[in-house]
């Protein structure tokens, strides 16, 4: 990694960004509030995870996630079919809100780290990969998949003793797609993908 000047986020003392060991942190020599990471993985690293997730989201989001057997009715229900339940019973936004945060925003999410990772590898399509750095923080904030674990693991905790429930492949997808969501946004740099971006580009 390159010298580049950088301000403090917390008291703007300017400092010069280097090179770290992978793992390690940099902090502000005035208040040592930590300033960036050096990232865990590298960008072929980032595009494994971020294609695995990729691959995990279809079954995780069109398998059933959870079977409730109540009193010999039998139901199954998947993240789509949650979201649309709660739209029939008049709760539209909510329901909105549940598809984008839930299956729309982590699907576009991957879909476009994978597209900057492909473009910067092979140099190709500037301006696309541009309009995708300045939109990944929108993306980032609207992908909020923990929300519809969270409400699984309620629903779960609240049927558990009137009904029997049955998971499926759709569950273990669902949660290994959670966890590996998580470390994509984790290993994604914004800076260093600039950074990247310079390089490839220039400036």
């Amino acid at each position: 990694m390159s010298s580049r000047p950088l301000l403090c986020p917390t008291c703007d003392t300017y400092v010069r960004r280097r090179a770290l060991p992978r793992g390690m942190r940099a902090f502000c020599p005035r208040c040592h509030s930590r300033i960036y990471d050096a990232p865990y993985c590298d960008m072929g690293g980032l595009m494994a995870l971020a294609l695995a997730a990729l691959i995990l989201y279809f079954p995780a989001n069109l398998m059933p996630i959870l079977e409730i057997d109540l009193v010999g009715n039998i139901r199954q229900t998947t993240v789509l079919h949650g979201a649309m339940v709660v739209m029939d019973q008049g709760f539209v936004l909510v329901g909105i809100a549940v598809l984008v945060a839930g299956v729309i925003a982590p699907l576009l999410l991957l879909l476009s780290i994978l597209t900057q990772l492909v473009l910067l590898h092979f140099g190709i399509r500037r301006e696309t990969v541009r309009w995708l750095l300045l939109h990944h923080p929108t993306l980032d904030q609207l992908s909020m998949i923990e929300i519809y674990m969270i409400s699984f693991f309620v629903s779960v905790f609240k049927l558990v003793d009137i009904a029997d429930l049955t998971y499926g492949w759709g569950t273990l997808c669902y949660i290994l797609l959670f966890v590996l969501t998580f470390y994509v946004q984790y290993e994604y740099n914004r800076e260093l993908m600039w950074q990247r971006y310079d390089e490839t580009y220039g400036k």
